[in-house]
């Protein structure tokens, strides 16, 4: 008897997944550049878990802020915002949906590889790794440089240090990860897999350095979190003494993280054992599927682990919408988005030409 191939998107799950995360009363979302989609997962009930996947180019960062959300694709930022009107009645699947979230905004930045990005006071920000740079998105540019690390001299499409990851606090853009500290083109491949650094943006202090691969930077409690993809390791920061802890280790290539309650949930990747990049990871071994672990954060404890089986190789970010438990989302690759019209206290859908 052959074997067949998984169908697409399928996955495997701790039987406590989709119990946890109705409790929590959430929806996961993930970007998978390597597949060129955005994915909601939810708990279809406290036994199954029900996934939506949308086509993105090439997306990278998500930013959530309440009803809003921003993708960054490959040479565009979509801003999308939540229409709970439209979701009820989405003539497709009525009664399906609790949210759902439409197309409102793109920018075009141009192909300038825009990692994470995050609502602030000023606007959106973006890390702008080609340019090794933090941007406001803007209307008026393809974007606004707002800060570059003390060693990069100037503006250049080079990639120089691969900055990656940004924390925000109050707002503010406040702590980045880069994968190196060069200012050549494409530097940071020479120092992989160390030489990755930790950076205060308001001080330009390198609070760590020589880090294993650093990315996703996050603050929660007031306490600074990231992942080290290159030895699978949660940690949090002593900034103070430029020291860290490790809160687990996991069995892969870590990038992507948010939290919900008691919960830290990481992405984790499956590696390109011909990549020049990762080949040579001590984590490469064990980097063998793409998904998702939940740790319980004050004990590092793991509580369960979704897995994909098919299409998903690589993740690159991870973020939660609370309060919702069954969202919808519509790209701008399909017309339908054009269809549902929302103003300020009313929705429709002219459904006329829905049925086209």
């Amino acid at each position: 008897m052959v074997n067949q191939p998984p169908p697409p998107f399928s996955c495997t799950y701790s039987p406590n997944i989709p119990e946890l995360i109705a409790q929590l009363n959430c929806t996961l979302v993930i970007s998978t550049y390597q597949a060129g989609k955005v994915i909601f997962i939810s708990a279809k009930d406290d036994e199954s878990l029900v996934q939506l996947p949308r086509t993105f180019d090439r997306a990278m960062g998500i930013a959530v802020d309440g009803d809003r959300m921003a993708i960054a694709t490959k040479d565009e930022v979509i801003v999308l915002a939540n229409a709970p009107g439209l979701a009820k009645n989405y003539p497709k699947n009525p009664g399906v949906y609790d949210a759902m979230f439409m197309p409102r905004l793109t920018y075009f930045t141009g192909q300038v590889d825009m990692h994470d990005l995050h609502f602030g006071q000023d606007g959106l920000w973006a890390v702008n790794t080609s340019f090794s740079c933090l941007a406001l998105i803007s209307e008026a540019y393809s974007w606004i440089p707002r800060w570059q690390p003390d060693f990069i001299t100037g503006l250049h499409s080079e990639d120089r240090c691969h900055l990656n990851g940004l924390a925000m606090v109050d707002g503010r853009p406040r702590y980045v990860t880069s994968l190196g500290t060069g200012n050549e083109l494409q530097s940071w491949r020479k120092t992989l897999p160390q030489g990755g650094t930790l950076i205060d943006v308001e001080t330009n202090q390198h609070i760590l350095s020589d880090l294993p691969m650093p990315h996703s930077p996050r603050i929660y409690d007031g306490h600074l979190y990231l992942l080290l993809s290159a030895t699978g390791s949660l940690v949090r920061v002593d900034i103070a003494n430029s020291t860290f802890e490790e809160i687990r280790k996991l069995d892969g290539f870590v990038r992507g993280m948010t939290r919900m309650g008691d919960y830290i949930f990481v992405a984790l990747s499956k590696l390109r054992q011909n990549s020049s990049t990762f080949k040579d990871l001590e984590i490469a071994k064990k980097a063998t599927s793409a998904g998702i672990a939940i740790i319980h954060l004050k004990s590092g404890a793991l509580v369960g682990e979704i897995k994909f089986l098919a299409s998903v190789d690589e993740i690159y970010d991870l973020q939660i919408l609370p309060g919702m438990r069954r969202p919808g989302i519509l790209n701008t690759k399909n017309p339908v988005h054009k269809y549902g019209l929302s103003i300020p206290n009313a929705t429709y859908w002219a459904r006329d030409e829905m049925k086209k």
